[in-house]
């Protein structure tokens, strides 16, 4: 399955992509997403840290957070991110 989320900026879609990013192992580095305030998402990551990105609007991160909860409960795998301009599209198995 695919999705493309749209960031509010170049900026956000990058750091997105990086917290999110496809370790070897199959495993993503967000955690869990802490908390939603209108279209900002603020994830833990693995290193415990906590972390905010701005998304274009409360529609996207809806879409991010949907797409993420099977992630979170291991039933599926997130295979590949890439960030163009300020879209980041995921693809997990």
């Amino acid at each position: 399955m695919n999705i493309r989320v749209r960031c509010a900026d170049k900026y956000e879609a990058q750091k997105l992509a990086g917290l999110i990013f496809v370790r070897d192992s199959g495993q993503t580095n967000i955690m869990s997403i802490l908390n939603i305030i209108e279209n900002e998402l603020v994830m833990s990551v693995r290193d415990k840290s906590a972390h905010s990105v701005m998304l274009y609007d409360a529609s996207n991160v809806e879409i991010f957070a949907d797409f993420c909860q099977s992630i979170f409960d291991g039933e599926h795998v997130l295979k590949s991110t890439k960030p163009s301009g300020d879209i980041v599209e995921m693809t997990k198995d």
